[in-house]
């Protein structure tokens, strides 16, 4: 077998060309089954999404990056050459490698941050339901699980780690000089903005509002924070009432346009409004960082607060180079003997039908009467020539090359002295 990855992130890709193929959990099943249809082998797949990269991993009998590549250029409606420009392939131990690295959060824009450990979590579990995993990639990622584990536990990759929720607490800090004062709108009621809202619940701010398209969620988290809670649909009224706006929903299309802001600021008077739009693709349409009061950042703007510390954590990425090296060792050892079972299956067959073969024969002679000595006897002999028949044929063959490996293939597998 051969595993292979296809790939983009924050760093080969802009933010709106990963925003092109990002894809939601619930969207994974279906993508999974249409990229499977695709390939001509047998395959297995699983594809991992989050705001900083969108990578593909595959398992077959020879590896079709090709193939791969042409599924997802057509996917996100961009031209293959253009793709090729902002993505990264992997073969095999490479392809474990970085899977690997991804797991234990090594080649995040935060680095060591352990929310990715989740993310690829969710995308291995997707892809279960999808049945779009086996036995092959299902090695690969539990070993990486097991690696991130590792990695975190013995080392302290993670000890200096700033996330992108503390960042943009640390930029809202230098915008409003009190952020008690502040009242603090919060656009989708994932993962992320848990952890951002939990972040700002520290300042004690002023308000705290969940706006979600499912109602019951945004409840659940606004009780669990003390905060307000509205419907989606409201955004465009109410967005001058809040100082601050965290935004990182699953929406394909920009939930908060140009001109929804424009009014929000005339009527707060042009007082300022500071913007986070963690979503990839886009929550906040670009155009409103052109706003002259209007503070917007992106997760690729976040990257240069987030990697303070990074000098910190650089020691304890050379300790974890060396877990992942061992546990990519590991599995590729595993991939190998992996590609012997067909081999194996075969031997065990064949050796199989010789033994019933034998074991008939056996039995209809001790029917008829023949002592049971003669029979084992008769029994053992004929084994015993089944087994070195093929042996002995390469022996008297007319190739001297082919006499001179049957040789070396004698003396190891029939001639080893006993241990």
């Amino acid at each position: 077998m051969a595993v292979w990855a296809l790939g983009l992130n924050h760093i080969t890709a802009p933010l709106d060309m990963r925003g092109r193929f990002a894809f939601a959990v619930e969207q994974l099943g279906p993508v999974l089954s249409e990229l499977l249809t695709k390939m001509k082998d047998p395959t297995e797949a699983a594809i991992l999404s989050t705001c900083n990269r969108t990578e593909i991993y595959c398992a077959a009998n020879k590896v079709s990056l090709e193939q791969t590549m042409h599924w997802l250029a057509q996917s996100g409606g961009v031209p293959i050459e253009a793709l090729e420009k902002h993505t990264y392939t992997l073969e095999n131990a490479q392809a474990a490698r970085h899977a690997f690295r991804v797991a234990s959060g090594l080649d995040s824009m935060v680095l060591g941050e352990p929310q990715i450990l989740g993310q690829m979590k969710e995308a291995v579990q997707a892809a279960r339901s999808a049945g779009a995993i086996g036995t092959t990639l299902n090695q690969m990622f539990e070993r990486s699980f097991s690696v991130a584990k590792l990695v975190r536990s013995s080392t302290e990759i993670g000890a200096h780690s700033i996330s992108m929720a503390a960042a943009a607490v640390r930029l809202a800090a230098q915008l409003f000089e009190n952020i008690a004062d502040q009242k603090i709108l919060f656009v989708g009621a994932g993962e992320m903005i848990e952890l951002c809202a939990t972040h700002f619940a520290a300042k004690n701010p002023k308000s705290m509002t969940i706006a979600n398209r499912t109602m019951e969620r945004g409840e659940h988290l606004a009780q669990s924070l003390g905060a307000h809670v509205i419907a989606l649909a409201e955004l465009p009224d109410r967005l001058h009432e809040f100082d601050i706006v965290i935004s990182c929903t699953a929406s394909t299309l920009p939930l908060i346009g140009l001109g929804a802001v424009e009014r929000a600021l005339k009527l707060r008077k042009h007082r300022p409004m500071f913007m986070v739009d963690l979503a990839v693709p886009r929550d906040i349409e670009p155009e409103v960082k052109s706003l002259n009061d209007v503070y917007l950042y992106t997760v690729d703007d976040l990257s240069s607060v987030v990697q303070s510390g990074l000098a910190n954590r650089q020691a304890a990425v050379a300790q974890a180079e060396v877990i992942i090296d061992s546990g990519v060792q590991n599995f590729v050892h595993w991939l190998e003997r992996r590609n012997d079972v067909p081999l194996i299956q075969q031997l065990n067959a064949q050796t199989e039908q010789w033994r019933e073969a034998e074991l008939v024969k056996a039995q209809k002679l001790i029917a008829k009467g023949e002592s049971v000595e003669k029979v084992l006897d008769a029994l053992s002999k004929s084994l015993t020539q089944k087994m070195i028949h093929g042996a002995m044929s390469q022996l008297r063959s007319p190739d001297p090359q082919a006499r001179e490996q049957a040789q070396r293939s004698i003396e190891q597998f029939f001639l080893r002295s006993p241990r």
